[in-house]
């Protein structure tokens, strides 16, 4: 029976971007068909063995050229950033099933479900970024996204709150008014991705929610304060992203109390 861990291994550190879509899917096709074995059997390298394609080329956030999406070659860039969330949000499922052994058989399905939606999201970018004549990979890409996930390898708890709890629930913020912006630019399939994308990523990030109250639960801490504490202590970018969607993220999972908190600690 195929292991979810050796899945897992090969995924984040000998796939080419073909590669990881196959396999993602696969996993996924195996653990519905209750084909796939979930016991830890192969040891965690460390997360700086873990390897990206030789494309796209990374830059640091403030060297990515600006994008409007006015002009085709502006909706081309727009569309390989989106693209670009999405394939290392490929990494991150995978990463989170990798590096955090003896958790309930639950959490490694969920993460894996996960993984298999994000490669879809990103097939659907690609095919979208194919119709202007570019594939991804062709264009540079930032590299700040991954850093979180190096920031808190060290704990399940640090990673749940920084990552589906911090980084993707930003998601659910700025998508609704990247919607309406390609509604009024008449284009009716990035409306349709893009909507496809946010519906998921709300179930991603009460995942992130349901996982890290459970184990908040299970070590006693309080999960509003342990949030707040994780986040003030991990948190690189200064003050967080204010505008935030409080109806979206309360149906991900947050508190009432954890947003005002948020909005409180954010410009």
């Amino acid at each position: 029976m195929s292991n979810i861990f050796k899945f897992a291994q090969i995924a984040l550190h000998e796939s080419s971007c073909n590669d990881l879509l196959d396999l993602t899917h696969e996993a996924q096709r195996l653990a519905l068909k209750g084909e796939l074995n979930f016991e830890s059997i192969i040891s965690v390298q460390s997360i700086e063995k873990v390897k990206f394609p030789e494309h796209p080329l990374l830059l640091p956030p403030r060297e990515m050229p600006k994008r409007k999406l006015g002009t085709p070659t502006g909706l081309a860039a727009f569309f390989h950033a989106i693209a670009h969330v999405e394939f290392v949000a490929i990494y991150l499922a995978w990463d989170i099933v990798y590096r955090f052994r003896g958790l309930p058989e639950e959490f490694y399905r969920d993460w894996l479900r996960v993984a298999d939606e994000e490669a879809q999201h990103f097939e659907l970018l690609r095919v979208k970024l194919q119709t202007f004549g570019v594939d991804y990979g062709d264009l540079p890409a930032h590299s700040g996204l991954w850093d979180l996930a190096q920031d808190t390898a060290h704990d399940i708890l640090v990673r749940l709150a920084l990552v589906p709890r911090c980084m993707e629930a930003h998601g659910l913020d700025v998508t609704p008014p990247l919607i309406e912006k390609f509604k009024q630019l008449g284009d009716d399939n990035a409306v349709d991705i893009l909507s496809r994308i946010l519906t998921d990523e709300v179930g991603h990030v009460a995942l992130g929610s349901k996982w890290f109250k459970f184990l908040c639960d299970q070590q006693n801490f309080d999960v509003e304060n342990q949030y707040q504490s994780l986040l003030l202590k991990y948190y690189k970018g200064g003050m967080l992203k204010g505008g935030f969607n409080r109806e979206l993220r309360l149906s991900a999972g947050f508190s009432e109390t954890e947003l005002d908190w948020l909005v409180a600690h954010s410009h």
